[in-house]
């Protein structure tokens, strides 16, 4: 089960709870400006708008770590997001994904809901974790699933 005392700090720089989006089916994504699949970003925010008042939360986390396609600030990042996809889904700050660094909430995303032959690290920016609103379920997507091919498992879940 999803631990939601996780604190979380908001592109803004506000520091919030898990627990803020608890009984919504969450995905949860590390994203990048500048990476093959950041056009995934259109699909999320299409995602967020059809399934959003029925209980979706779209949680996105810039990362770094994968080929430096996330060199921005928090505020350039935002900018990004806004002038180029009008992102209205909850943007939070830069974070790492793996390493002694990782965030508490992918190091329990990453425990819980393992990769291809069953490895916990991330490969590459925009994998995507899809969470029940219990907590309970937590399904792992890889890079190149598009967000529209969830859709089908996002309306299970809601």
């Amino acid at each position: 089960m999803l631990n939601y005392d996780i604190e979380l700090k908001t592109n803004s720089g506000e520091t919030i709870k898990l627990s803020d989006f608890k009984s919504k089916v969450l995905l949860i994504v590390n994203t990048a400006s500048a990476c093959g699949f950041t056009s995934q970003y259109k699909g999320l925010e299409e995602l967020y708008k059809k399934y959003k008042d029925q209980g979706l939360e779209i949680l996105a986390f810039p990362c770094n770590q994968f080929g430096a396609q996330e060199p921005g600030s928090d505020a350039e990042i935002k900018e990004f997001c806004d002038l180029n996809y009008s992102v209205s889904f909850p943007l939070f700050s830069k974070i790492e994904v793996n390493g002694d660094e990782a965030h508490p909430l992918y190091v329990e995303l990453k425990s819980q809901a393992k990769g291809l032959m069953g490895t916990e690290a991330i490969k590459w920016n925009f994998t995507k974790f899809l969470v029940s609103k219990d907590g309970e379920n937590i399904f792992r997507f890889a890079p190149q699933d598009t967000p529209e091919s969830m859709a089908k498992k996002i309306e299970e879940l809601l």
